[in-house]
Order: structure tokens, then sequence, then C-alpha cells
């Protein structure tokens, strides 16, 4: 800068002799004047003047600078807020039954093709497995064996019970002719004709088959309790026996795999050749002209879609009431799946894997303080807002509290006002500040 020149007014300059021997003083013109003025008291004044434009322009900490242009704003307001949620659901058969191996082998010939319409009993598919045979050919000896033993024992015991009953009928016999006889004694002692020596001893013989009859009685009676027993013990073995004979033929009847209800047989894909194991999954049955509806729906509202909840599906131009059935708890990639089934005959034509728009009704329809539900509820969650200022030249980050949702609503239930202006386009880009200074 130059350095500053004392003021000379004209009027003070001497001018020299004609003819002198020294310089002449020249005066600066008035402009010059102005200009060195101007640097010498402007200068610092456009100093100071871009220090705070500088500092206006500096964001200050938690402060993001936004173009308004892409900003989208709503504002809080009371109105009706619809309590429900649409999903998109898929058509799943009302009851599946899965088909399962009993037996191992291998597939000789597959019978039914995927897709059919199977009856029960009709079978699908012919395994072969020879150790299986051979293993049901000498199981089924052994049973026979303990059979023809558990036959014999119940021979035994029943051959036991005839002797036993033989000598009870003879004692009884031997009874009565003793008493017979000890009469006609008794008859002939009183004529005279007999001694009373005589007559004892008949007497004596009809006493001896009267206790011997009674000692059988009694033994008869105890033998038949332990035979009863023994009798039911034998058929109770028998039935094992023969339980477990039709068990080791059934395995060989397992080799025919059928179907074990009315359905259509789906997810069947045996090949000739193919080796399986006991248990291994086959494919499985579909019940026909019976459907329900699988919804995939966001976790948010696990704790409000319950069963029982009401559904309304909409089919073209046909909207069908539905409830809904059955909620799995399992999370799974953010969602859980929710079961509903049809309050009226599902219309025919459905097919499974069909995809069909519903609304699942959550409540009753009530007055609340609302904003459009969009992207700017995927970084809050709903807990915080950005809220315009007075003049449009910022916003302030808020706490609120949110409640239900619907596709076009969410209710708010703290922090904000009716009236309160609010961005409502995506925080993605402001995760991190407070405050947004609008330009």
């Amino acid at each position: 800068m130059d350095r500053p020149v004392p003021e000379t007014h004209p009027k003070s300059i001497t001018r020299p002799a004609s003819g002198a021997g020294m310089d002449r003083t020249v005066a600066p013109s008035r402009r010059k004047i102005l200009i060195r003025r101007g640097l010498r008291y402007g200068a610092p004044v456009a100093v100071a003047g871009l220090l705070w434009a500088g500092w206006r322009l500096v964001p200050a900490s938690g402060t993001l600078s936004v173009p308004q242009d892409q900003l989208t704003l709503a504002t809080v307001r009371s109105a009706p807020f619809l309590d429900y949620l649409p999903v998109r659901a898929t058509v799943a058969p009302l009851n599946v039954t899965l088909i399962d191996a009993i037996q191992g082998g291998e597939v000789a010939e597959v019978v039914a093709k995927d897709g059919a319409l199977v009856k029960k009993g009709d079978v699908l598919a012919h395994l072969t497995n020879p150790q299986l045979q051979l293993d049901v050919t000498s199981r089924e000896a052994q049973i026979a064996s303990q059979l023809g033993a558990v036959s014999a024992q119940r021979l035994t015991l029943q051959q036991t019970r005839t002797t036993e009953e033989t000598q009870l009928a003879e004692a009884r016999y031997n009874l009565l002719k003793a008493q017979r006889e000890l009469s006609i004694r008794q008859q002939l002692h009183g004529q005279g004709f007999e001694s009373d020596a005589n007559v004892q001893s008949y007497r004596d013989e009809a006493d001896y088959y009267a206790q011997r009859l009674r000692r059988l009685e009694t033994a008869l009676t105890q033998d038949l309790k332990v035979a009863d027993r023994q009798g039911n013990e034998i058929d109770e073995e028998a039935q094992r026996l023969r339980s477990n004979l039709d068990v080791v033929e059934a395995s060989l009847g397992a080799l025919l795999l059928r179907a074990p209800l009315d359905g259509r047989l789906t997810n069947f894909d045996l090949q000739p050749g193919q080796s399986l194991k006991a248990g291994d999954k086959i494919g499985q049955i579909d019940s026909e002209g019976q459907y329900r509806l699988d919804a995939d729906i966001d976790e948010f509202y696990l704790g409000r879609v319950a069963v029982g909840e009401r559904a309304e599906a909409d089919l073209g131009d046909t909207k069908l009431p539905m409830t809904v059935s059955r909620v799995h708890p399992q999370v799974t990639n953010g969602q859980f799946r929710a079961e509903l089934t049809f309050d009226t005959p599902p219309p025919a034509g459905l097919r499974r894997g069909e995809s069909v728009d519903l609304r699942i009704t959550l409540g009753e329809t009530h007055r609340a303080l609302v904003l459009p539900n969009g992207a700017w509820l995927e970084a809050s969650g709903g807990s915080s807002a950005f809220v315009m200022a007075s003049g449009d030249h910022g916003a302030d980050r808020v706490s609120i509290t949110s409640g239900r949702r619907n596709p076009e609503q969410v209710e708010i239930t703290g922090g904000l006002h009716d009236g309160d202006r609010v961005i409502v386009s995506s925080y993605n880009s402001y995760k991190n500040f407070s405050h947004l200074a609008i330009h």
C-alpha cells in the first residue's frame, strides 16, 4: 500500500521565479486524493465484511446446508386414521400332507406324475429291497414258530382242565354209587339182614368219596382262576405275535408307495433307479379346491396382527372376506408370516402360488394427528422429525412418538402439533445432523 502523502492545498504552492535553477512542485489531482482515502479507510471495512460473511456461510456444528428443492414438506393435521394393512399374499393349499418313504429301497417304477390328482391308496411308485425281503421271510418264520409254541401252551392248559373236570365227574359218580349202596345196606340192616360193621364200611366209603369230591372241587376252582390268567397271557402273547407279523408283512407292503389321502400330488420327482432311505421326503399332497393365503408382513406389525383379525381379498372385481387363522412368530429377513382362510368358498380357478392383494383390518377408524407415510420413516423409525422453523430458512430435529401406520398415513402421538410443517423426504443424508440450513 502507498504511504500517506501530506495534503497540500493548491493555494499554498509557491511558484519559483522564472529561470530559477530548482525543480517545480506539482500538486496531486483530486481523483488521486479520493482513491488514496478509499484505500486507507475502505480496506479494513472490506476485510471485516468478508470475515462476517464467511462466518455466516460456514455451518455450525451439527448443521447441514440443504437446497430447498431437495426437500418435500407436509403439514401435521387432524384427520381420520384408517387402521389397515395392505399386503400381497400368495395362494397356498389349505392342507398339505407330506409323503415319506417308510422303507428304504431303490425305485423300480414310477406310476404317478407330479401334479396329478390322486385318490387315497393309489400306488405312486414301486420300490425294491432284496435284503428287506430276506429279513421279512426270516422274521415270519420266527413268529410262526413262536405262535406254534403259544398254541401248544394253550393246548396243554386245555388238557389239564379237561383231566381235572374228568376226575371231578368221576368223583361225583363214585359218591353217588356209594350213597346208593349205603342206602340199600341201611334198609337191609333195618330188616336184620346186615350187621352194623358191614353198614359202617359202606358209610365210610361214602364219606371218602364226599371228601374227595370237595377237594377236587376246591382244586378245580383254584386251577380255573390260574388257568384263566394263563389263558389271558397266552392270548395277549398270541396277539402281540400276530401284530408283529402284520408289521413285518406291512414292511414289504411299504415298498409300494401309496397316496395317504385324496388330493393333488406335488413336489413328486422320483426317477427309476433312485435310492431312497427310510424317512426321505418324496412329495406332498395338497388339498384340492381348498386354499388359504400366506402373507409375509413387516415385523413392525408383529404385535398387531393376531388370530381372528378380519381381512378382505381383492380378486379382480370380487372382494372376499377372510380371517387370520395363524400367525408364525418367527421373523425372517425382517418379516413374519400370517395365514388367512376364506370365510366363504374360494372362487374356482385359484392356483397355488398365485398373488392376491388383500387388506388386513387392524382397528377402527378414528381421528388422529397424521403425517404422510414416506421415506422419512425409514431412517428415523418414527422417533424423530425435522420441523420447519419460522421463515422456512431452517429445520430442527425434534423427538416424536409415532403410533399406527397404513400405506398413506402414520399416526403422531407426541412431539408434534397440528399445523407443524415437517420434512417428509428421505433422512438418509441427515442421520448425523440436528439442524438443516435451507437455502
